[in-house]
């Protein structure tokens, strides 16, 4: 961990998408070591369990659910279950993402699609399974993992900061709504800049990892987000590499 932000979510229940890796289980290994239950929401089934094992030998609780955020009926469906089995998540991370980095010219409108609904889709069906919960029920947060490409893009990342610029409009428009209508959910988005994780490194084995932050340092940056007191708000938090030259 990075040492950041302490919060007790003893006897909460959190979500977080693309668990199973990376920042991701960066999330979940922060949220349980605060006392929260997590469910692991990933495609990856080996990964996920592995990860469940190693946190059930350290006293966590960790779930795996099966979950491809791009399908609209699945995320309903999972949603219906976990209220039926009584684990409604009171904290929900959308963490899942993936790119294709190609220039536009050569892109495909499968890649285009794949991104998209990914990166913006994916987690706006996550919020509104999630948002009309909390607003039942009183209270909740929802953390979106955003990127620099939502405020700065570079060549080769037209669908990626496409999608992650309509998901920081979205969050903060989300943000607004729960102000108004319920000031008991949190929503914050939190731009990360370059982490030494999966997501980078396979796709550039040769990258400087010396110009890459921990994703600890993210999962800390969400620990922070969820122990903001009543009466301020954490709407947006960004947490790059000192060296980040997509910011600003």
């Amino acid at each position: 961990m990075g040492g950041g932000a302490r919060v007790g979510l003893t006897g909460k229940r959190a979500l977080v998408t693309g668990g199973a890796r990376g920042l991701g289980a960066s999330i979940v290994r922060a949220l349980t070591g605060a006392g929260a239950a997590v469910l692991i929401a990933d495609v990856r089934k080996e990964q996920a369990r592995e990860l469940c094992d190693e946190l059930a030998g350290g006293g966590g609780d960790a779930r795996f659910v099966e979950l491809d955020v791009r399908d609209a009926d699945a995320v309903a469906g999972v949603f219906r279950e976990l209220e039926q089995d009584g684990l409604t998540p009171d904290v929900l991370v959308n963490n899942a993402a993936v790119d294709v980095t190609k220039p536009i010219e050569h892109l495909t409108a499968e890649e285009v699609t794949r991104v998209v609904t990914t990166n913006l889709l994916g987690p706006v069906y996550l919020c509104l399974e999630t948002y009309r919960r909390m607003i039942a029920r009183g209270g909740g947060h929802i953390v979106n993992i955003l990127s620099t490409a939502s405020n700065r893009t570079w060549t080769e990342a037209g669908a990626y900061a496409a999608a992650k610029t309509g998901l920081r409009a979205f969050t903060h428009t989300l943000f607004q709504e729960a102000r108004r209508d319920c000031p008991a959910i949190g929503v914050t988005g939190v731009i990360a800049g370059g982490m030494a994780t999966p997501f980078i490194l396979e796709r550039f084995p040769d990258a400087d990892t010396s110009l890459l932050q921990s994703p600890d340092v993210v999962a800390d940056a969400v620990l922070y987000a969820l122990s903001v007191p009543a009466g301020s708000a954490a709407a947006e938090l960004v947490v790059v590499p000192r060296g980040e030259p997509s910011w600003p």
